[in-house]
């Protein structure tokens, strides 16, 4: 938890993101980090749990981190916890808590507000557009007989 602490202080200190570091533990050895990189990529999703899933996937080959922990210096963002959720690590460990995050300037407690939301209700207008041709897609896939399941 440490060494994630100190990514989220050092990546903060050389203005590659704000205060977040993660590590990715297999084995009791550290297998990947992260810090943000939100505002020196551009990228949005370059929060720092994010950034260690990607590397540690690569690391390993494999879109699962089963048999990994994940320590991150804040409790994760929705964003981050749908990445957390879909790598499937067998734990996660997290410093601060999102309250503790709103105080310092980082309040999410909107995306969860909207999550909870009818998607008619979200501030983000979001529309529904060609689904029969999409669900089609979703029934070749179900037909597939040579899928990789995840």
């Amino acid at each position: 938890m440490q060494l994630a602490i100190q990514l989220a202080r050092d990546g903060m200190n050389a203005g590659t993101g704000g205060p977040f570091g993660c590590v990715i533990v297999k084995h009791n050895k550290v297998l990947a980090s992260g810090k943000n990189a939100v505002t020196s990529t551009n990228d949005p999703t370059a929060h720092a749990e994010v950034v260690a899933i990607r590397e540690a996937c690569r690391l390993l080959t494999t879109y699962q981190l089963t048999g990994c922990d994940l320590y991150t210096s804040c409790e994760p963002c929705p964003m981050c916890l749908g990445a957390i959720y879909w790598a499937r690590p067998d734990r996660v460990y997290y410093a601060c808590n999102r309250n503790d995050a709103a105080d310092a300037g980082f309040d999410d407690h909107f995306i969860y507000d909207q999550l909870s939301q009818p998607v008619t209700n979200r501030s983000i207008p979001m529309l529904s557009l060609e689904r029969e041709s999409g669900v089609l897609v979703f029934t070749e896939w179900k037909k597939k007989t040579d899928k990789l399941l995840y």
